[in-house]
């Protein structure tokens, strides 16, 4: 929320921009059925002009957009869904923006690390369970099957795709 007077200022400001209008209408597009296209293309073409002025009501009421937010009143100012906060809070602080980057860079480290750490347990209960797995089929199911000494190993494949598709979701071919 950005209330005053000089808030309004950097507010129209910043919806001058080109670049503004773009990621705005963007935005619009991929949220807002009802967003009018038409309109916004009016604006696309004028924005960055120096006679082109843009306020979040005259945005609002010519493309029903729905992403800003602007009241009147004592309690008034201009609201924002969040994506569209962050794009204004990183135009109108370079600061903002550097901490929004590394925050980004920070949880993807730890959603990476979260991955590897997954994916090393379960090659562990892979690496387990083949062992476990290659003694029963040596001591159970060769035997009672009576397999030809040079057709074992596919018992073996067989068993450790099992493995594959119960641990990953696939076998080892794909």
């Amino acid at each position: 929320m950005v209330r005053g007077e000089e808030g309004e200022d950097h507010i129209r400001n910043w919806m001058r921009n080109r670049n503004t209008v773009e990621f705005i209408g963007l935005w619009e597009t991929l949220h807002n059925p009802d967003f009018k296209p038409v309109e916004f293309d009016t604006f696309r073409k004028q924005a960055g002009l120096n006679s082109f002025n843009l306020t979040p009501r005259k945005w609002i009421e010519a493309t029903n957009a729905i992403g800003i937010f602007s009241k009147s009143g004592r309690y008034g100012g201009t609201y924002a869904h969040k994506d569209i906060a962050f794009e204004f809070g990183s135009w109108i602080s370079p600061m903002f923006k550097l901490l929004l980057i590394k925050e980004f860079q920070r949880l993807k480290e730890i959603e990476t690390n979260q991955y590897n750490l997954e994916w090393n347990v379960k090659r562990i209960l892979t690496k387990i369970n083949y062992h476990i797995h290659t003694e029963a089929i040596k001591n159970h199911i060769i035997p009672d099957k009576n397999y030809l000494k040079d057709k074992e190993w596919l018992v073996y494949a067989e068993e450790a795709d099992l493995l594959n598709v119960a641990l990953f979701g696939c076998t080892a071919s794909r």
